[in-house]
């Protein structure tokens, strides 16, 4: 005890002899918002070697600390933003492909494309983010315009959410798609005897494979590009959802040799030849990637009624949608996940497809547990399902942005009942405590300040409906703000390190130029990053 004291004391005298303490970075705002549970009002941080070592005042921090670089931001300061689920890696190689989202008819989908053409030149067309939701003729369109339009060059136009294509003659012709075609997981689409080019989840693949791949220089590029994009929205972590092997190589390659540096938890792609090489050596972790996920797909998707529902869309009579994974596949996966300590976390959108994951891993699990297996977006999950989020400690992952965009048809597709138990966000918040947040991008915007107005708001840009989207599963901002940080970290096992502003952990920081815990609802979208900060370094200044 006396050699104890002796060695504070001696310590205090040191400093005291020695001076401040010099450190790489001292960032003063208006005021850090922690996400600790037991924050200080403070407005600086002190940074050392990428780590947080002193969280107070201004006045009380430059009494200990010298720093080589000071940052005297007037704007707030807060944790990194975490994307919980997203595509980094599959929006990145698809940067080059032309962009129909935001499109309001299929004749400027085709205005778009026969533009991309002249300037492209290339000797295949690949386009994505197309939603028929958004036009006047709410139909999935046909080939027809296309096939007339280029008779001898593949066109693949891919829906916004990823589970639907259209694809001309040519391409269906390359790809060996006939009226014979029949997939599991997924569907032909035909009209009048004919295919009309449509394409759905599983069938989607053959006509997917005719693309060649991008040069390994242009796709590091597109890589670098998207970070950068990230970075300049907040983001010092995203959560990389079904990953193929070519490109989790890819990533190890960049990331090994300091071309990528965003924290990057990569979820495998179930594709067979990827759980074959990753599987049995277990999860890795190198620089700022971990691989350690697994990413099942149990259904499609709502907009292209491919969800799996326990009752038949309300707009489509004798029509459930679609299991893409066998119960056996998706059993499989899971056994091997346990036994090579991978984590689970499988896309589940339609309440029956919920129902069937949550069944499956309750059989897997046996009790609650701390291994976070989690079911992502869970957009409709029956009320008799909820418990099992509890009772086995699975972790809901949900893209609050979803909520928007599906807005102005969810109850065409899902009837009344329905509708009100979905997108729950409260609900599932309230089994265990915790809810991580995400966009799943390209499928929505980037930008995180998105997710946190739409969880917590529930409104469309334009401040619409008035009272908010089936409101009362709404989180409140506090929440919010832990879903894109805190809670995303933890997640995929990362809160010791990420998440919240705490001595110890990794200086990961966003400053914004308003307080969006506080500021009017209708000025929150208007939010500027100044500042993020990933490890110590400055990633992103505003100019």
């Amino acid at each position: 005890m006396k050699k104890s004291l002796l060695s504070i004391v001696l310590t205090i005298y040191a400093s005291q002899l020695l001076g401040k303490q010099k450190i790489d970075l001292l960032v003063t705002g208006i005021t850090v918002y922690t996400v600790a549970e037991e924050g200080e009002i403070s407005n600086t941080i002190a940074i050392e070697k990428g780590r947080v070592i002193g969280i107070g005042t201004d006045i009380e921090l430059n009494k200990n600390y010298e720093a080589r670089r000071n940052i005297n931001a007037k704007g707030y300061i807060f944790p990194g933003f975490i994307d919980a689920h997203c595509h980094f890696s599959g929006y990145a190689l698809d940067m080059y492909k032309c962009d129909l989202v935001g499109t309001a008819s299929f004749v400027e989908v085709i205005e778009k494309v026969v533009a991309y053409d002249r300037t492209n030149k290339l000797s295949w067309i690949y386009a994505r983010g197309w939603d028929q939701n958004d036009w006047t003729v709410k139909e999935f369109p046909d080939k027809s315009v296309l096939d007339s339009l280029f008779p001898d060059k593949p066109v693949i136009l891919k829906r916004v959410d990823g589970h639907a294509i259209l694809a001309n003659q040519r391409a269906l012709d390359m790809a060996g798609i006939t009226m014979q075609s029949d997939f599991k997981g997924g569907s032909v689409e035909k009209k009048n005897g004919n295919l009309t080019g449509i394409l759905i989840d599983n069938a989607m693949e053959p006509v997917e494979n005719i693309v060649p791949p991008l040069p390994e220089q242009e796709a590091t590029s597109y890589m670098n590009k998207m970070e950068q994009e990230c970075y300049s929205l907040g983001l010092t972590g995203v959560v990389d959802c079904g990953v193929e092997g070519d490109i989790i190589r890819l990533l190890e390659k960049l990331y090994a040799g300091n071309k990528l540096t965003i924290s990057n938890t990569t979820l495998l792609s179930q594709s067979k030849p990827t759980l074959e090489q990753y599987m049995k050596n277990g999860p890795l972790t190198k620089n700022n990637l971990t691989v350690s996920a697994i990413k099942i797909y149990a259904d499609g998707a709502l907009g292209s009624r491919g969800a799996c529902l326990l009752k038949d869309y309300s707009d489509k009579h004798g029509h459930r949608g679609t299991m893409l994974s066998g119960l056996d596949e998706m059993s499989a996966i899971a056994d091997d996940a346990l036994k090579y300590k991978w984590q689970v976390c499988t896309h589940a959108i339609g309440d029956s497809a919920n129902r069937t994951i949550l069944k499956l891993y309750a059989s897997k699990l046996k009790t609650k547990n701390d291994l976070r297996w989690r079911v992502e977006h869970a957009q409709v999950v029956h009320p008799s399902d909820y418990h099992f989020f509890s009772d086995y400690s699975i972790i809901p992952s949900v893209q609050p942005t979803h909520a928007i965009s599906d807005m102005p048809w969810a109850e065409e597709r899902l009837g009344t009942d329905r509708v009100n138990n979905a997108y729950a966000y409260k609900q599932l918040l309230n089994q265990n405590g915790w809810l991580p947040l995400g966009t799943d991008f390209p499928v929505e915007g980037i930008n995180p300040i998105a997710t946190f107005y739409t969880a917590a708001i529930r409104k469309d840009k334009n401040g619409k409906p008035e009272e908010g989207f089936l409101k009362a599963n709404g989180l409140t901002r506090e929440e919010a703000l832990k879903g894109m940080t805190i809670w995303a970290a933890k997640s995929v096992g990362n809160e010791n390190k990420k998440g919240s502003i705490e001595i110890g952990k990794d200086a990961d920081i966003v400053i914004l130029d308003q307080d969006i815990m506080t500021v009017d609802e209708s000025k929150i979208l208007s939010t500027r990053v100044l500042y993020t900060i990933s490890k110590g370094e400055i990633k992103y200044q505003a100019k």
